[in-house]
């Protein structure tokens, strides 16, 4: 079953975690679809129904970002709002998302005890939203700490475990 996988990174190329794990991803094109948003939407106009269709051919998919302020990137949260529309996400008709399944892929420059909240409660938007659709929430996948200490090959190491939880959603 192939994987869609939303990056949303406004600058990946001077990015170390997610950069790294995108490489990794397409290594795999005959099971994941690496899908850039700030690639794609450099003008922010997003394609809805380019992003539906492209969403309809997925049944797992996968939502990677760096945290930022607690949050995602401002793209993101445009994608979410233009795309996951009324009677295409969720209404009376909306069920387009129903049944799939969907998790999310952060990485975030603190370490994870540093945040007041649990994270679980800091993505608890991400995982309403799914469940309000009618998808399955996965477990997330992430890598804290700051990116200045942290050693390449522990990069490298989360990028390989990256493929492997979207291997065995």
């Amino acid at each position: 079953m192939k994987t869609l996988v939303i990056l949303a990174h406004p600058d990946i190329e001077n990015s170390r975690i997610n950069k790294k794990w995108k490489e990794e991803l397409e290594k795999y094109p005959d099971e994941i679809k690496v899908h850039e948003l700030y690639k794609e939407y450099p003008d922010w106009n997003i394609n809805v129904e380019k992003e539906h269709k492209l969403i309809e051919g997925y049944d797992n998919i996968i939502i990677q970002f760096p945290m930022y302020w607690c949050s995602c990137p401002p793209l993101l949260k445009k994608w979410f709002d233009d795309v996951w529309t009324f009677n295409w996400a969720y209404g009376p008709e909306g069920d387009k998302l129903k049944n799939r399944k969907i998790g999310l892929a952060i990485s975030a420059g603190s370490l994870e005890e540093s945040y007041t909240l649990p994270v679980n409660e800091i993505l608890s938007p991400f995982k309403a939203s799914t469940i309000h659709v009618g998808a399955e929430f996965l477990p997330y996948f992430s890598l804290f700490g700051t990116v200045h200490d942290m050693s390449d090959e522990k990069v490298a190491q989360s990028s390989v475990e990256y493929v492997e939880y979207i291997k065995n959603i």
